[in-house]
């Protein structure tokens, strides 16, 4: 049957839950563990003392007594090597009959999240995840300086299903001069639902309903709620949402920080110790830049409400949701959060 989400009704996206699809939640756990490619440690430009194999850093925290560029380093920012867009000026747009296209004018940056090679983000105490947390917050603030840098998207991969092609535990921060097609819907729908429908905004109504049933619910702390969205596009999804109303991540403070780490180590805790650590893309979503938002959607700060995606890749995406843009989920939000809540029910 088809669902509509509350969370999804900001962007108008419709989600399939087949339960005549259904597999056990169970059956996504491999036989065996996956065998993770490895680089030789030596050619590893994200380990330290390879420092020369990136593009000078541009951002890290690191022991007192250590320079740039050099080991001493616990969180380090370096250009891409290979980017997707390249810093400039805001490039004109250009027209040629029907078709327009400007120049890769951008920032696209790696967040080496740790020294150690083998280390997952999932397996970092709580107080160096937060600090990751922090540089994420630096790097916007940074980069949204720059006005012609619309929108700043921080995101990680984590495998090679997931599209990471070093293992080397990274995150990527992306700013495009333009805002992206889906940050436009989500924002337009929620400005939409804000003036037409609720008049509040619809993710804050949608947290309060998610919390007086709890039949979503994976984890909450005093600031932030993990949940799996009422018609998640995929097994397992989960989404942390903070419970302070803000559009703008930059706008985190540094007591929110630590208890947003506590949220998005228990949600990978869960992923690594009911799946088998599978991989997965973790996804920001937040406001445009300021000095944009403001402008082009006034009030934005009331109707828009940041938020992070977990996605875990279990199942492929094919022929059908290319096609119309409708996903098919095989296991029912319910199911995934009550197996995500296991552990927990069962020290209850």
């Amino acid at each position: 049957h088809a669902v509509f989400d509350e969370l999804c009704r900001v962007s108008g996206r419709w989600v399939i839950i087949s339960t005549e699809r259904s597999r056990r939640p169970d059956d996504f756990r491999p036989s065996a563990p996956a065998e993770i490619r490895r680089e030789n440690l030596a050619f590893c430009p994200f380990c330290p003392g390879n420092e020369a194999k990136t593009p000078p850093e541009v951002y890290s925290t690191r022991d007192d007594d250590s320079k740039p560029d050099e080991p001493g380093w616990k969180i380090r920012v370096v250009p891409n090597k290979f980017p997707a867009l390249t810093p400039g000026p805001l490039p004109p747009r250009k027209t040629r009959g029907s078709y327009q296209w400007m120049a890769g004018v951008g920032i696209h940056e790696v967040i080496i999240e740790n020294p150690d090679h083998n280390v997952e983000m999932v397996d970092l105490p709580l107080d160096h995840l937060a600090e990751i947390i922090k540089v994420y917050r630096q790097r916007t603030i940074a980069i949204e300086q720059q006005f012609h840098y619309q929108y700043v998207q921080i995101f990680k991969n984590k495998g090679q299903e997931a599209g990471a092609s070093l293992s080397h535990p990274h995150s990527q921060i992306i700013a495009t001069p333009i805002v992206p097609k889906r940050i436009k819907e989500e924002v337009y729908g929620a400005e939409r639902l804000f003036r037409n429908s609720f008049r509040e905004c619809a993710i804050c109504r949608q947290l309060r309903e998610e919390l007086q049933s709890g039949e979503r619910l994976v984890f909450e702390n005093e600031s932030f709620v993990v949940m799996t969205p009422f018609a998640s596009r995929f097994p397992f999804e989960m989404t942390i949402v903070p419970k302070r109303h803000s559009a703008f991540f930059r706008q985190i403070a540094d007591e929110e920080i630590a208890l947003l780490a506590e949220a998005l180590k228990q949600a990978l805790n869960r992923l690594k110790a009911q799946l088998s650590d599978p991989p997965f893309n973790l996804v920001f979503h937040q406001a445009p830049n300021p000095q944009v938002a403001e402008k082009a959607w006034p009030g934005i700060d009331y109707y828009y409400h940041w938020h992070l995606e977990i996605l875990p890749i279990l199942t492929k995406v094919a022929g059908f949701e290319l096609g119309t843009g409708f996903y098919i989920n095989p296991v029912p939000p319910e199911s995934a959060a009550g197996y995500l809540r296991k552990d927990e029910q069962s020290k209850s």
